[in-house]
């Protein structure tokens, strides 16, 4: 039996139910998943570049116009240029933007809670050392 293989589709079919139901979740206030992510990644870690963003996210670089320009058109980021280097562009939440978040957020903590439901917290936290050992 392949343990490993196993392993990772189980992890991988984890993902996907999480992401369904917060897709669905964020479909709710107007957001694509990936509009989401970024709120979250400016939410949680403050002003960053877009890059830095993309790969907070790991997103591919050629998404990220497309959700920048539209969280920009909802009014819920900003943005400038960073003063020490004018090519990059630092992405800011709007307040408009962490009001939303700061109402989403939670909900879709709850949805990813939820789906450990069946583990008990120190089974949980078993699994976080272990997927540390993998260097995740």
């Amino acid at each position: 039996m392949n343990y490993e293989l196993r392993t990772f589709i189980g992890i991988s079919r984890l993902k996907n139910s999480i992401d369904r139901k917060s897709n669905i979740l964020v479909k709710e206030y107007g957001l694509s998943l990936s509009q989401f992510a970024v709120m979250e990644a400016l939410f949680h870690r403050g002003d960053m570049c877009i890059g830095d963003v993309k790969d907070k996210i790991l997103s591919s670089s050629g998404t990220m116009p497309v959700i920048v320009r539209n969280l920009k058109k909802k009014n819920l980021i900003s943005s400038y240029k960073d003063k020490d280097d004018k090519r990059r562009e630092i992405l800011i939440l709007t307040e408009e933007g962490k009001e939303l978040i700061e109402e989403i957020f939670p909900k879709n903590e709850d949805i990813i809670r939820e789906s450990f439901d069946g583990l008990s917290k120190e089974e949980v936290k078993d699994m976080i050392r272990l997927l540390r050992k993998l260097g995740v």
